[in-house]
């Protein structure tokens, strides 16, 4: 499988890029390497080969997630830079 020069150019203006004569032929070499690479991968029988779903074989350890204050509700609002009485004072975010 391999692939023209105008081939290149038709996907160079669909993506809107721009070579000169040159540089088009280095990209018409790398596609069609690459086409090939592809076209070997084809030829390969993957009949009995699982998917590959992860790349390695490392599962995340997580703990469970446990509700608790870390710190008391006075504490937090002695952080606050306004309050009233019990609650932080926020500006008004809708009018």
């Amino acid at each position: 499988m391999s692939t023209d020069i105008q081939t290149i150019r038709k996907i160079a203006h669909l993506a809107r890029l721009e070579f000169n004569e040159e540089k088009e032929q280095e990209v018409l070499q790398d596609l069609n390497k690459i086409l090939n690479w592809v076209d070997q991968l084809r030829q390969l029988d993957t009949e009995h080969v699982a998917p590959l779903i992860h790349m390695s074989e490392e599962v995340n350890v997580l703990r469970e997630d446990e509700a608790r204050n870390t710190i008391s509700h006075e504490q937090a609002l002695r952080n606050a830079p306004k309050k009233d009485s019990d609650y932080f004072r926020v500006p008004k975010v809708l009018e």
